[in-house]
């Protein structure tokens, strides 16, 4: 499969951007930790084959793309 040089849409609303901060492999899932301001981290599990396709390593910028059905809330 040819890749092509484009902008990829998406339907997903809750994309946040930032940059890759630290991405640790394991052995078959890696870690993905993406800083998007204030301090704030978001981890994403994603396959080592994803972070390779990707090109994903440290300083790269990146969006977290969220997509969930549900979302909960708890308090003590």
């Amino acid at each position: 499969m040819k890749r092509r040089d484009h902008t990829m849409k998406i339907s997903a609303r809750n994309q946040i951007r930032g940059k890759i901060i630290e991405v640790s492999k394991g052995a078959t899932t890696a870690h993905v930790r993406i800083e998007i301001g204030g301090g704030a981290i978001i981890t994403a599990s994603i396959t080592n084959e994803a972070v390779d396709e990707l090109k994903l390593r440290e300083g790269v910028e990146a969006y977290a793309v969220v997509k969930a059905s549900d979302v909960m809330v708890a308090v003590d």
